[in-house]
């Protein structure tokens, strides 16, 4: 029972994921009794044979090669939210060398076993990691914020071990989760965000701070910047967008610790 719960969380946020593109900055419709279904069955489909979801970028990964002599490549990584970002506001990425590898739904369990894949061969100059949410909300399974920091650890001396510059990002504004209204996920966000500040800091990594400019009293999302609470709208990406571009502006350009990006309240 608690498998199909989980999974049902997994469809829900894909499904979310594929709607946007069609819905563009709309609010977002629930998905219909065969769409449900449909993605049920490709969920399950892909838990059993695919579980990290290598198949997703491999051969876009084949087709984009290594960069250009003096390309400065970003990545871009992480759960919904970054996927989400190229279609809901793609002018962010068009004319730059950033590239989207977020995946909607994952946790950072998921992200580490494709990191290598999806980042270190890419070669880029810079990672900007955006995750946790996910597992928070068990997306498979429980998950405390010890298990979270430790996969983020390791991503990020992977990515140092081949001269990958690291920006670790806030993880967002987050105080309910609409498939699990019995989740108050607030304080262990705010947990989070106190580690990885404390760790970017300690780590020679950039900081970058989402969390300031994208919250309410209630430290969830404000209402302006989301269209469910857990998403950004592109009102919210637009708030995103000059703080990731100066922290990958900062993670070329400064050596050494106790930088951070951040847009105050």
């Amino acid at each position: 029972m608690k498998t199909q719960r989980k999974l049902y969380i997994i469809i829900i946020i894909v499904i979310i994921g594929l709607t946007v593109q069609a819905q563009d900055n709309e609010r977002r419709q629930p998905p219909t009794p065969e769409q449900m279904e449909a993605f049920r069955k490709a969920m399950q489909e892909r838990l059993r044979n695919d579980w990290a979801y290598l198949a997703r970028y491999r051969d876009d990964n084949t087709n984009i090669g290594t960069p250009a002599p003096g390309e400065n490549r970003v990545v871009f990584y992480g759960n919904s939210i970054t996927d989400f970002w190229i279609n809901i506001m793609p002018e962010f990425f068009a004319g730059k060398p950033y590239i989207d590898r977020g995946i909607s739904g994952q946790t950072t369990p998921q992200m580490l076993v494709r990191f290598r894949q999806d980042v270190v061969n890419l070669k880029p100059k810079v990672v900007v990691i955006l995750a946790g949410i996910n597992d928070i909300n068990g997306n498979t399974g429980p998950s405390t914020n010890e298990m979270i920091e430790d996969n983020i650890r390791s991503m990020t001396e992977i990515a140092k071990a081949n001269n990958i510059k690291v920006v670790l990002a806030s993880v967002l504004p987050c105080d309910s989760i609409y498939v699990r209204p019995d989740l108050h996920p607030a304080e262990r966000v705010l947990q989070l965000n106190v580690w990885l500040k404390k760790y970017a800091n300690e780590n020679q990594c950039i900081y970058l701070d989402y969390f300031p400019g994208l919250a309410n009293e209630k430290n969830g999302l404000k209402e302006e910047y989301t269209d469910d609470g857990i998403h950004p709208n592109k009102a919210g990406y637009e708030v995103m967008a000059p703080l990731a571009d100066e922290a990958v502006k900062r993670a070329l350009t400064v050596s050494g610790n106790n930088v951070q990006v951040v847009l105050p309240r």
